[in-house]
């Protein structure tokens, strides 16, 4: 058993911005082709899940932290591992590396599964595969508490989901939310700042055709951190929360 999973990539020009570096989005990109490989490495991939038990992978939670964002044609490693299951989450450590085996970003992510036809949540115990022992320290030591707004919030945008948006499970990409969340921001505001942590909270699954109103909150600028939400028009239900600390 593979227990921790490791793979190189050399950033493309489909994956970076204007200042030439890999885009936040293109790293939710990689950290999910790494989680999907390792998932079927291990014998609990999207498929075998499924068949089996009725249910799919969805991320519910995922905190990155960058140091350096990586440059179009840099070569990077990055590897991952689980941590044994929770009642209901399943936790997931990416730690990058640039060539040299300097760490340039760490993320931690928590994943549930959830029933195919009915998409209600299901606990761990469903699956009956073992996950591997492995002693090693978090690659973010944190605790994930509740992403809240510290002031009021102000419309950025709205946006309709499409088909370019969504994935095999027919519902928005994990990495297209950070797409919609860097869209809330001018090329202006991009060219002045950088995100040096963001923190999500995937909390309702958002169709083709669901249009999402966006909000920021800025009440905490002094302290580098926007505050986003996602707001169904539809249902108003919340399709995600999330904060930011930029620099």
């Amino acid at each position: 058993m593979e227990a921790i999973f490791e793979k190189r990539y050399i950033v493309q020009v489909s994956e970076v911005d204007f200042k030439q570096q890999l885009k936040l989005s293109s790293l939710f990109v990689y950290l999910q082709d790494m989680a999907t490989e390792h998932a079927n490495r291990l014998g609990v991939g999207r498929n075998v899940i499924q068949s089996k038990y009725g249910i799919i992978w969805v991320l519910n939670r995922a905190r990155v932290d960058i140091i350096r964002y990586p440059k179009f044609k840099e070569e990077i490693i990055i590897e991952t591992w689980p941590e044994q299951p929770e009642k209901v989450e399943f936790n997931r450590n990416f730690i990058v590396y640039d060539i040299e085996r300097n760490i340039i970003a760490k993320a931690f992510t928590q994943w549930v599964v959830i029933d195919f036809n009915k998409r209600r949540l299901r606990r761990s115990s469903i699956i009956e595969e073992k996950f591997p022992e492995i002693e090693r320290k978090r690659a973010i030591e944190c605790t994930l508490g509740k992403i809240k707004p510290a002031g009021s919030l102000a419309l950025s945008y709205k946006k309709t989901v499409g088909y370019s948006d969504i994935d095999v499970n027919e519902h928005l990409n994990n990495a297209k939310y950070i797409d919609y969340i860097m869209d809330c921001f001018s090329v202006d505001k991009h060219k002045k700042h950088s995100v040096k942590s963001i923190d999500v909270n995937y909390m309702h699954e958002s169709l083709p055709g669901e249009t999402i109103q966006l909000y920021t909150d800025t009440a905490d600028i002094k302290d580098n951190l926007v505050y986003i939400e996602g707001i169904k028009e539809d249902t108003k239900l919340t399709s995600f929360k999330a904060q930011i600390l930029i620099e």
